[in-house]
């Protein structure tokens, strides 16, 4: 009878068991598709395609980059002065490329959330793949001008939208995807200076610039890989709340006092990416000695960066932006007193440590000060005024050289950061 039993049960027992199975099941689908959600972003459950596209975009941005500045770093001055350009017209050269910062940043940020990131990516890749071709039939001065201008256009575009993009599609974990992606862009711009410097010295201004070519082709091929995060329905981008979204940005005085501070930096930076290379050349040094020498600058904002940005995070920004313009302000204004190469690697090192120490933090504080959720307008607006100060610093400074020398230049960019410094320090405490 129990024998007879167990069997006449085993049926219903099988269906249980099976119930129960698929009711694990599902249970378990669900945690993970949660665990998704919370990775990335509740409209994409395919956990496989965020590490794809985030791969992409780093590799892409990290070839872009990388041929970027091996067309200026530190190719750009030392062929200018081959063309046998002025220390002023240099500085008009290297200024050409952010003036398009300044005119399209906040725009091709907006342009992309009605046209979708792809779009506008693939449009920055276009002149990246191209521009390159151009620097090889240059024979004056101002065709290299307008060369410079026309290329400008690709990192302008490139840089807002591809960090929009990624701070799209990831939410819990958006400031790790972010400085991940920008220490690989990092990456790039270190080991253009030594590849230039080298190519340089090897060969010719030519082959810099067929490298940055290859570079900017495979660049644009792995963007044609790239998809929109999703299928926008079509509509009209409203001029009213774009230009209502710039003003309320325009008028917080301490977002507007950051984005100076930042202008400050990048204006001194700028200028000591275009003459320092030349003050080196000056002194006689060779251009793989050169190339080592801005080298130098950019390996210590890869290291120290990252490692900035979680003091900033820890102790507050304020207290790491005012060392970082002052060590910066000390590194340039004794450039003109240390003319071996040991000693001008040195200080470009400290200088890079500098900038990264005041740059892994001005983002964030403007990103903190920001109210309403206008974030893309406030890092638009930041990312203007830093163009508008890297574009006025290799002017300044070739002017400067040109009427007093190199060590009154440097000590005039000294100068302003002390001022940056001076004026955030003496800025009310909450700022």
């Amino acid at each position: 009878m129990r024998t007879l039993a167990g069997a006449a049960q085993s049926p219903a027992a099988r269906a249980s068991r099976s119930a129960a199975f698929a009711r694990r099941a599902i249970s378990r689908y669900s945690a993970g598709q949660s665990q998704t959600l919370k990775n990335g972003n509740a409209c994409c459950p395919m956990k496989s395609a965020q590490p794809s596209f985030f791969v992409l975009i780093a590799l892409i941005g990290g070839l872009a980059i990388f041929s970027s500045t091996l067309s200026k770093t530190p190719v750009l001055p030392l062929f200018a002065a081959a063309l046998n350009a002025t220390p002023a017209e240099i500085g008009w050269i290297v200024m050409a490329s952010t003036l398009p910062g300044v005119l399209i940043s906040y725009p091709a940020g907006a342009l992309s959330d009605h046209l979708g990131k792809r779009r506008v990516l693939l449009a920055s890749l276009v002149v990246f793949a191209t521009a390159p071709f151009l620097y090889l039939v240059i024979e004056t001065p101002w065709q290299l001008m307008a060369v410079r201008f026309y290329h400008g256009f690709a990192t302008a575009i490139f840089g807002t939208v591809a960090t929009a993009a990624i701070a799209e599609r990831y939410t819990a974990d958006r400031a790790m995807r972010l400085s991940t992606y920008s220490s690989v862009t990092i990456v790039g711009r270190s080991i253009a200076p030594f590849l230039g410097g080298a190519l340089i010295s090897l060969g010719s201004f030519g082959a810099v610039y067929i490298a940055c070519a290859i570079a900017g082709v495979l660049a644009l091929a792995a963007g044609l890989l790239l998809k929109d995060h999703e299928p926008r329905p079509p509509t009209q981008l409203e001029l009213p709340r774009f230009w209502s979204s710039l003003r309320t940005v325009l008028r917080d005085r301490g977002i507007m006092l950051v984005s100076t501070v930042e202008a400050a930096q990048y204006l001194v930076f700028g200028a000591i990416e275009a003459f320092l290379a030349l003050y080196a050349s000056s002194l006689g040094m060779p251009a793989w000695q050169i190339g080592i020498i801005l080298g130098a600058q950019l390996l210590s904002i890869v290291f120290a960066k990252p490692l900035m940005g979680r003091v900033s995070d820890r102790v507050g920004r304020r207290r790491v932006i005012l060392p970082g313009l002052l060590i910066g302000a000390a590194s340039v204004v004794l450039l003109p007193y240390f003319s071996s190469f040991i000693g001008l690697s040195v200080l470009s090192l400290v200088f890079g440590l500098g900038f990264a120490t005041v740059t892994s933090s001005t983002a964030a504080l403007v990103a903190d000060l920001t109210q309403d959720g206008r974030y893309g307008s406030s890092m638009g607006v930041l990312r203007t005024v830093m163009d508008v100060g890297q574009s006025i610093g290799p002017v300044l400074t070739g002017f400067m050289v040109g009427v007093a020398g190199y060590a009154s230049a440097f000590t005039l960019l000294a100068a302003i950061l002390v001022a940056a410094a001076l004026m955030l320090g003496l800025s009310q405490r909450d700022v």
